[in-house]
């Protein structure tokens, strides 16, 4: 399936919009990521280990959100976004979101 954040899907023209679509995942952190980012912030530097979680959290966002894009029998999802907030101490929510379309 297509997902942009554009308006508009390149070279195809949108038939109707089916309404939005979303996929969330909340992620936590651990003691052995914590004990690493820990030491990174004393010295500076990338903290990988939150990096990649971020990373995995946006992948299984972007695919719940195309799970239901396709529940809703759409071709490709327009104006995708991303959103982050923090649900508890340690814990955030990765958000996608978007307009599912059916194309021409």
């Amino acid at each position: 399936m297509i997902y942009v954040t554009t308006e508009t899907v390149g070279g195809k023209e949108i038939e109707s919009a089916l309404g939005t679509v979303r996929g969330s995942t909340v992620r936590a952190r651990n003691i052995g990521r914590d004990i690493f980012a820990g030491l990174k912030n004393i010295v500076g530097g990338e903290i990988s280990e939150y990096t990649k979680l971020l990373a995995d959290a946006r992948e299984q966002a972007i695919k719940r959100m195309l799970d239901d894009a396709q529940r809703l029998g759409a071709d490709a999802v327009v104006n995708v976004r991303f959103t982050t907030s923090q649900v508890m101490q340690g814990a955030a929510e990765m958000l996608a979101y978007g307009t599912a379309v059916k194309l021409k």
